[in-house]
């Protein structure tokens, strides 16, 4: 009667939504303050000044049939124009207008990015631990996903990758600084794989395109991670401001193509006519011109380092043991007693809420998004204390 797969989906949210959706159910019997949620990537740092500004401004200022009408599908002449100049300015790599395609953020970026790639039986690469929803965005598409396992310390492993890459290889996943582990890849790291790729491209006489999905990027507590447009032509990147800019809710980011890309224009085609069969057409009108007008400016990301740092040191004083995130607002934490779904489970009658690694393609770990409170780390700690201490 229905779609099994689509069924499925619904009734089987992701074990992230999951979560949230239970920390709901229990904040509203219990008190939210009461619960531990860190279950989510949702930004508790306001949005600069500057965006609610501009809100304002242009709701007065702006006729409202222009406010809020249609945009053309890719996007305004405006936004698209602001995220070239952009490229251009920021990382000194080529960008051009008519190859920028405004999207609802990240997640319509690599679903549009890899309808537009994809035939049915392409093979799409990741790396684990990966954005669960990959997975899905992937085989929506008609696409297989390829998975390949990261080290010990969740740096890219080139032989893998090499012995992963056949002639079906369409596309690889690359997500720097990294969701859920908050590793952020080298220039030297993306340069091997860029070498990788092109020596593979040359041999299946086809590019391997390489999507950069990028919704982290400014959240980098050293160095940031390299343009990958600048060190391997074929690459499309997927952004999102909904971390930089902390507006999640408002879905708002892009699709750029490489300048660089073999036939690039014709890349670009696809990626429209992947919008239009999806319905990811003339993304938020309103927020296409915020971000146009602050584009460049970031929320007060420091705090997110403040964060991490006190988690990190708590937990790792009481016996947890972790990777220092590099980047993101994630922690990626071994679980005790090996078991993440059981820990995880323990973990909830104290009210702490915190995801199982299975679902990111490794076993064993439990990630905590920090990107919460102080006030609601405080007082969580001991309950972690508590936890650890049930495995000494």
């Amino acid at each position: 009667m229905f779609n099994k797969r689509m069924q499925k989906l619904g009734e089987e949210r992701s074990v992230i939504r999951e979560l949230f959706e239970y920390g709901n159910r229990r904040k509203s019997e219990i008190g939210a303050e009461n619960v531990f949620d860190f279950s989510l990537g949702n930004p508790n740092i306001p949005a600069p000044g500057r965006v609610g500004e501009e809100i304002v401004r242009l709701v007065r200022e702006t006729p409202a049939e222009a406010l809020h009408g249609y945009t053309s599908a890719a996007g305004s002449a405006e936004a698209r124009e602001a995220v070239a100049a952009h490229i251009r300015n920021a990382f000194h790599a080529p960008a051009d207008a008519s190859l920028i395609y405004m999207t609802c953020g990240a997640a319509a970026s690599l679903t549009v990015t890899l309808a537009a790639l994809c035939e049915d039986g392409d093979e799409v690469v990741v790396l684990a631990p990966f954005f669960p929803e990959y997975l899905v965005f992937i085989e929506s598409a008609g696409g297989k996903p390829v998975v390949v396992q990261t080290d010990a310390a969740f740096r890219p492993d080139l032989a893998a990758l090499e012995r992963a890459i056949t002639p079906r290889t369409k596309a690889v996943i690359v997500n720097s600084p990294n969701n859920p582990s908050g590793a952020v890849y080298t220039e030297g790291e993306m340069r091997a794989l860029a070498s990788l790729l092109v020596r593979k491209s040359e041999k299946a006489r086809s590019p391997i395109v390489l999507i950069s999905d990028e919704p982290y990027r400014e959240l980098c507590y050293g160095a940031a991670p390299p343009y990958l447009p600048k060190l391997y032509k074929n690459t499309v990147v997927c952004y999102s401001w909904s971390k930089s800019l902390s507006l999640a809710g408002e879905r708002i980011g892009y699709i750029a193509v490489s300048p660089g890309c073999e036939n690039a224009q014709t890349l670009f085609n696809a990626v429209c006519g992947a919008g239009r069969s999806l319905g990811f057409v003339c993304a938020p009108a309103l927020f296409q011109r915020v971000v146009a007008a602050c584009i460049g400016t970031t929320s007060d990301l420091e705090k997110y380092r403040e964060n991490r740092d006190m988690l990190y040191n708590a937990l790792t004083s009481y016996g947890y043991e972790c990777a220092p995130p590099e980047g993101a607002f994630y922690l990626f934490v071994k679980a005790p007693n090996g078991d993440a779904r059981e820990f995880s489970e323990l973990a909830k009658r104290h009210e702490v809420l915190i995801v199982p690694s299975e679902s990111f393609g490794v076993k064993g770990y439990v990630r905590i998004s920090y990107c919460v409170s102080r006030d609601v780390i405080t007082r969580s700690l001991p309950a972690f204390r508590t936890l650890r201490s049930l495995f000494s």
